[in-house]
């Protein structure tokens, strides 16, 4: 390990201060282009590489969940990354999935990364909202969190809080509370869309593109195989946080939550009036998120 990555690591530790370790190559599986990961020795690090528009990589663990918290340390990929997509997310299998998104859109050399947060319930998104970044995220490791309990989730970047999204249930907002997921991580092509709206191609020339992932910790709410009847824990901190004062932001995190929205978010869907459903805006942009 060299010395600036050892030093970016110890800077961000208190990012998974309290979650439990995991290692890539024992507690994942690699279901998609197996050839395109590379794990480090000990398995607590991981490349994945895009190398043609249909060869990219997948990540899961062999654990599901409901609630919890899951974080690692990811660089994304360096210099001309026009139309790739570096993921980390946790997500349901089968119908009516729910889902908790980050994507991470790629850029030409020289322009900003993209931070694609999203939330499906039910089966049902469309609740973007994007980020520029306020650092360079190829140039090191940076933490990526996402924290899902049943009163709320939240998107945290370096232990910084970017996005939250309550459970509004009460009033009619879907949210995931009975779909055990997985944490997935990925690298996959979509020029058509990714970068300033397609407008930008992959120069495939550039190929392989690698993004690097290291120490992945899981602090979850394990499910027993299937995931369904009951076979989830219940008493892990994630689950129990309603009842222990977790369910809302420090004042200190809403203050950052605040700088970050009004400096560095490019994208909200509460105010894209145009995606409306029947020119309703969502029920849940009129009420508090923190």
């Amino acid at each position: 390990m060299g010395s600036s990555r050892a030093l970016l690591l110890v800077a961000v530790a208190a990012a998974v201060a309290g979650l439990a370790a995991a290692n890539f190559r024992d507690d994942c599986d690699i279901p998609w282009e197996p050839q395109n990961a590379r794990f480090t020795g000990d398995g607590n690090g991981l490349s994945m590489s895009l190398v043609s528009n249909y060869s990219g990589c997948m990540l899961r663990t062999k654990k599901q969940f409901i609630y919890g918290t899951v974080s690692t340390l990811i660089q994304l990929v360096p210099g001309d990354s026009a139309g790739t997509v570096t993921t980390y997310y946790a997500s349901s299998v089968g119908e009516n999935h729910d889902e908790i998104d980050f994507e991470f859109l790629g850029n030409e050399t020289g322009q900003p990364y993209t931070f694609h947060t999203n939330i499906y319930a039910d089966g049902v998104g469309n609740k973007e909202m994007q980020f520029k970044p306020w650092f360079d995220p190829t140039t090191g490791y940076h933490n990526y969190t996402i924290s899902w309990s049943p009163c709320m989730i939240v998107w945290y970047v370096d232990s910084v809080p970017i996005r939250v999204f309550r459970n509004y249930q009460s009033k009619g907002v879907a949210f995931p509370t009975s779909r055990p997921m997985f944490a997935y991580s990925s690298i996959w092509a979509a020029e058509d869309w990714a970068t300033q709206g397609g407008r930008v191609k992959t120069d495939w020339s550039k190929a392989p593109f690698v993004a690097n992932y290291d120490n992945i910790h899981l602090d979850i709410c394990e499910c027993g195989a299937g995931g369904y009847g009951g076979g989830c824990a219940t008493s892990c901190p994630a689950a129990a946080a309603q009842y222990n004062g977790a369910c809302q932001l420090s004042p200190a995190e809403l203050g950052q939550m605040q700088w970050v929205q009004g400096n560095y978010r490019i994208y909200d869907y509460c105010v894209d009036y145009k995606r409306w459903v029947n020119g309703q805006k969502p029920v849940e942009c009129d009420l508090q998120q923190y």
